[in-house]
């Protein structure tokens, strides 16, 4: 079923290929599930559902400039019913974002405020879109109109004039294709026999006839797919044929497949294990490498899944994705960090203990402190040179 349904006025259906019945590429049919055969796709997927659904969710709310937070309602909670949370529930939309561009799910409760409490997602071989004028005027789910209002449809790699998002699967067909076609290559190769195709070669001067060819290459083969020895006399010469170096540009071809799959996704291709050159950037740490891959290639997804929670909540709410959870520091540029954020009053001790999950300091342990390391508002209050006045003494 392809994403659109033509209607006059539009010709949204000459910019999308369809989904689910696929572009033939190399011989195979590419489609959303065909791709995931393609191990860079699975990758980029996974590792990107598995970041954005594994952040924690909250709502908050501006008043007097001061950020408040608020309850969670339940579709930020358990969007799916009682056995579908947040995490499962963001995972499966994200990989279909990723993947199709687009993400649909049928709106079966609603809250006090009329708005979603309940969305149950769809697959996308059962969705299609009507649109008319550039517009979408119904959704078609396994052959039933449903409205708008009442389907939950996110976005992604929009363009101008469309409204729905780009499938970078379809637009990734050529190279997806190509690496399956490998794959189909490689199988036929490996798995048509137990020798690779070889040359059996009559040395006498006697020339074979069609008949006997063939009744020598059948009895020559059942002997060998039995494991049996071949038992000739001084006449024959058997000899396997290797792939040439020019025929096993195959592999080159499929690891290129997959750094050229990682762009098409937004996933660098050293985190998906993909074959690097040597003159790509090295980070200091993990850190770094987490924050770059954020900023550059994580982000944008992140805002946009924000803006989309965000408009289904009640007005003047607003929810946001911590993002925190991917730039965690190691330990000893977290302990200097803190460090720094205590003595510059930026974070308090119990803020701080909090981090590590440890309650505040008890008085008992406070008063340990000060007997190993004194107490800091007694020093504070000494003169300049550290040494106090003695009582009843004019300088």
């Amino acid at each position: 079923m392809s994403l659109f349904k033509q209607r006059a006025g539009t010709t949204a259906t000459e910019l999308i290929p369809a989904r689910t019945s696929g572009s033939t590429r190399g011989g195979v049919v590419v489609t959303n599930e065909t791709a995931l055969r393609h191990s860079a796709v699975w990758a980029c997927l996974r590792l990107r559902a598995n970041l954005i659904s594994t952040m924690p969710v909250d709502l908050y709310r501006r008043i007097d400039g001061i950020q408040f937070e608020l309850t969670k309602p339940r579709l930020l909670v358990m969007p799916g019913g009682d056995k579908v949370d947040m995490a499962e529930w963001l995972y499966s939309t994200q990989v279909d974002l990723d993947r199709s561009g687009n993400c649909f799910g049928l709106i079966t409760e609603r809250d006090g405020f009329n708005l979603p409490a309940r969305i149950d997602l769809l697959s996308l071989g059962s969705v299609s879109v009507v649109v008319k004028n550039g517009e979408i005027v119904n959704y078609r789910i396994d052959g039933e109109l449903v409205g708008p209002r009442n389907v939950w449809h996110e976005r992604q790699y929009t363009v101008a004039g469309l409204c729905v998002g780009l499938s970078p699967v379809a637009y990734a067909a050529w190279s997806i294709g190509e690496y399956l076609s490998i794959q189909d290559f490689a199988l036929d190769w490996f798995g048509n026999s137990t020798v690779p195709v070889a040359h059996l070669k009559n040395t006498s001067a006697r020339t074979l006839s069609e008949a006997q060819a063939q009744a020598l290459k059948e009895r020559f083969q059942s002997n060998v797919k039995a494991g049996q020895p071949w038992v000739t006399g001084n006449d024959w010469e058997y000899n396997p044929l290797q792939a040439a170096n020019q025929q096993t540009d195959w592999i080159e071809g499929k690891q290129y497949g997959i750094a050229d799959i990682a762009r098409f996704f937004d996933c660098p291709g050293d985190l998906i294990d993909a074959a690097v050159s040597s003159g790509n950037i090295t980070y200091a740490n993990v850190t770094q490498r987490n924050l770059q891959f954020l900023i550059q290639n994580l982000n944008p997804a992140v805002i946009r899944r924000e803006g989309a929670l965000t408009r289904a909540s009640a007005q003047g709410r607003y929810v946001k994705l911590n993002t925190n959870a991917l730039l965690r520091m190691d330990p000893e540029t977290q302990a200097k960090v803190i460090a720094a954020r205590i003595d510059s009053r930026t974070l308090a001790p119990s803020e701080a203990r909090a981090i590590y999950d440890m309650t505040p300091f008890t008085e008992a342990q406070v008063a340990e402190f000060k007997t190993l390391f004194g107490d800091p508002a007694a020093k504070a209050a000494l003169p300049i040179g550290g040494a106090k006045k003695p009582t009843g003494v004019t300088p």
